[in-house]
């Protein structure tokens, strides 16, 4: 088993959709990236903590690879937006990367430049990439958000040919 830590804006939609990628055996939603111990969800939102909301992806590395699960990332929500997905507006919503070993960091570092370069975005990719430091587990009522509420908000879709 491995882990890839991501953040993508609200984390009920980019929980959902990697939740339904081969070889992903769990997703977990959380808080990570900023500076107060055990974040609660209130303090996350309000922006005051400097934590992103985040997923935490374990997965199969015989079934799929860390670099796959980042260009699906590059395409199910907007990584040329500044802490911002949608109508979500904070640093708690930004676009980041955050890498548990150098390897994943030269693979997202890789992954970040092709995408920038293939045009499949109009603007400039402004993901980050940083060290994953101390993940906080969300509330249980998050997690698997959009399984236990069909009807939820999600500002995520995979994004294709259109683009």
């Amino acid at each position: 088993m491995a882990i890839a830590t991501l953040a993508g804006g609200c984390f009920w939609g980019v929980e959902e959709l990697f939740r339904q990628q081969d070889g992903v055996l769990d997703v977990e939603v959380g808080y990570t990236g900023g500076t107060t111990s055990e974040p609660t969800y209130e303090q996350v939102k309000s922006g005051s903590t400097g934590h992103a909301e985040a997923i935490r992806i374990s997965f199969d590395p015989s079934k799929t690879t860390y670099e796959l699960l980042l260009r699906f990332f590059f395409t199910m929500h907007d990584p040329t937006t500044v802490n911002s997905q949608g109508e979500d507006r904070g640093t708690q919503y930004r676009s980041a990367i955050f890498v548990h070993n150098e390897a994943q960091r030269q693979i997202a570092e890789k992954v970040k430049a092709e995408v920038n370069l293939s045009g499949f975005w109009q603007r400039p990719v402004v993901t980050e990439i940083a060290t994953a430091g101390t993940w906080w587990k969300a509330e249980e009522y998050h997690q698997a958000y959009l399984v236990k509420n069909p009807e939820g908000y999600t500002c995520h879709w995979v994004r294709g040919q259109e683009q």
